[in-house]
């Protein structure tokens, strides 16, 4: 009789890296991913795809939406989940590492473009910095992946024109930073929007606009990017809607009222 392997923490986080990446319909067996990783920690992409779907179990955004996973592994994952939720920023970062290790290739490497500008940085600014710069980049790809790669407003789907929009920016609040429910995809030119406040979604996640940019409404800027956006009820996300709280606090104190 063959031994059950038990699965490790560190196999454990590098599937909850992977649950944060990708919508929960495409948690099968024949995705490429889940087969990446199952070759990267010697086990079966139905192993991967069951643990997925076990955190999905756990995950209190996707319960209140009545969208179950598979509850046998709760006791499982449940710690993971946990050391998530009180300490994003380090296992986020920590599953990075670990993940560039099993690839054989360093974090540096893994992201060379966002080490640029870094050279002449050293010691804990440097570490700080680092971390930052690939949390975010994970946080990206979070947005993405639950937005199917689209903009929430305009459906464009060209990546390089996407951003993960902060609801409550990065710098006000460190405990959402990661959080998938204080994010939106957005094109580039809806991001600015809504950072700058000439937008908002409201707690029925429609589109609003500001009175000041309301006053060019004879523009033909105006007509042709946000006079046919008003109002607009932005696409539905896979797994994470925006928290109401975080629509609202963005309403309160960035939609621009004047």
């Amino acid at each position: 009789m063959a031994i059950k392997k038990l699965w490790t923490k560190e196999e454990l986080i590098l599937a909850f890296n992977l649950y944060l990446k990708i919508p929960f319909g495409k948690m099968h067996s024949t995705n490429k991913d889940i087969i990446h990783l199952a070759g990267l920690i010697g086990r079966t992409p139905s192993s991967i795809a069951l643990r997925l779907v076990n955190f999905a179990s756990v995950d209190p955004a996707l319960q209140a939406r009545g969208i179950k996973g598979m509850s046998g592994g709760t006791k499982i994952v449940q710690p993971i989940w946990d050391e998530y939720f009180h300490n994003q920023e380090e296992l986020i970062f920590q599953s990075e590492i670990i993940l560039a290790q099993k690839e054989n290739i360093s974090i540096e490497a893994k992201y060379n473009d966002l080490f640029l500008g870094l050279k002449d940085v050293k010691g804990e600014t440097k570490i700080r910095e680092v971390k930052t710069r690939v949390n975010q980049s994970v946080f990206r790809q979070m947005i993405l992946a639950n937005y199917s790669v689209k903009c929430a407003i305009t459906g464009i789907d060209i990546p390089e024109l996407l951003l993960a929009s902060h609801i409550i920016p990065w710098s006000i609040n460190e405990n959402e930073r990661l959080n998938p429910e204080n994010g939106i995809c957005l094109s580039a030119l809806y991001d600015k929007a809504f950072d700058k406040g000439l937008i908002g979604i409201n707690q029925n996640y429609q589109v609003i606009l500001s009175t000041g940019l309301k006053k060019k409404i004879k523009s033909s800027i105006y007509q042709t990017h946000f006079g046919a956006i008003e109002n607009l009820k932005i696409t539905e996300p896979i797994k994470y809607l925006p928290r109401p709280e975080f629509l609202e606090f963005h309403m309160d104190t960035i939609f621009d009222k004047r």
